[in-house]
């Protein structure tokens, strides 16, 4: 590269203000390394990192799904409460009377619809918690945790808190039990 000259603003005046010849390649020829502060060129760059709080994230996400699933019910609590009902239609005699054929067909798929959405409040509050409590067990110094994270955690416990309270309702037929017939 050629040289030019810097004449004490900075700017390239020519040869006749001061005569100092500069390099232009020589100011911009500084080491990545002797920019970097002293704690980052001796430390590996795996060591000393935050965690990223992604696996927080996403459990406190899966939390708030399985929150909504025990309230809005999943394909497993579906499938499940259909073979009861086909099980309770296969072992009821047909001269049963009505009482029975409704607890048989239609109560024990009810009950089992309640326990599957019960599970996946359970799982929800769990899991939410766990998201929740987790910074308490962590390295010392670095409890933080997204606010974000833990919103939809909190999210997660109350969908499942609810989940669980409306799954009990429904197996001890508190809420919407079985007709009385007789």
């Amino acid at each position: 590269m050629g040289t030019r000259t810097v004449d004490e603003t900075g700017t390239g005046a020519g040869p006749e203000h001061d005569g100092t010849a500069v390099d232009a390649t020589e100011s911009r020829d500084v080491d990545a390394a002797e920019t970097r502060p002293e704690a980052t060129k001796d430390a590996p760059e795996s060591e000393d990192r935050a965690p990223s709080g992604v696996g927080q994230g996403a459990a406190a996400v899966v939390s708030a799904a399985l929150g909504l699933v025990s309230l809005t019910g999943s394909w497993l609590g579906t499938v499940a409460a259909a073979r009861e009902t086909l099980l309770g239609q296969l072992e009821t005699a047909a001269d049963a009377g009505v009482a029975t054929q409704v607890k048989e067909i239609y109560g024990d798929a009810w009950h089992t619809s309640a326990l599957w959405g019960g599970l996946f409040a359970l799982t929800a509050l769990i899991v939410g918690v766990v998201v929740l409590a987790r910074p308490a067990f962590g390295t010392p110094g670095r409890t933080v945790q997204a606010p974000w994270t833990k919103s939809v955690a909190w999210a997660g416990v109350s969908l499942g808190v609810v989940g669980l309270l409306l799954a009990v309702l429904k197996y001890t037929d508190v809420l919407l039990g079985l007709p009385a017939t007789g």
